[in-house]
């Protein structure tokens, strides 16, 4: 595991951000996660630091995930999916196949979106919930800003 905490100021804003890396499985499957907050104070705390780590054991743990969030996800690739759920329910009422569509997009979510899927310590919480939770804790606005996410073997 390594971890690599960088405050970049200039006249506009203040960021900082902590990176960590971890590598799972005896090299198997790694990632790659950044989550930014407002100040250094905040970065180098011990739940802060909890939390990245608990963003990278959760990605790793989570083959599907894909996005941070909803927002995220291209157009294209939403479509793709709604069509592919449309036709899985055409021998359905119309109504009923948009009901059942709409379903399976939300429970789709739940698979590529990070802040969509139930939290691993806790899966009556989201991370989304757990991300909003500490930032309300800390007083500073707390961003999963990009992650990458790697598995021997597979491109």
């Amino acid at each position: 595991r390594r971890r690599h905490t960088r405050c970049l100021s200039d006249w506009s804003s203040d960021v900082c951000s902590s990176d960590l890396s971890y590598i799972h499985g005896g090299g198997v499957k790694g990632v790659l996660v950044e989550v930014g907050c407002e100040t250094d104070f905040v970065a180098n705390t011990e739940k802060f630091g909890e939390f990245v780590k608990d963003m990278c054991l959760q990605i790793v743990s989570m083959d599907g995930t894909r996005f941070i969030s909803e927002a995220d996800v291209p157009e294209e690739a939403k479509e793709a999916e709604l069509e592919i759920f449309r036709s899985q329910a055409a021998d359905k009422p119309a109504d009923v196949q948009v009901k059942i569509a709409e379903g399976k997009l939300r429970k789709w979510y739940e698979e590529v979106c990070l802040l969509n899927q139930p939290y691993f310590r806790d899966e009556d919480q989201t991370v989304e919930q757990v991300r909003a939770a500490l930032s309300s804790e800390m007083g500073e606005n707390i961003e999963i800003k990009r992650f990458a996410s790697y598995t021997l073997g597979q491109e």
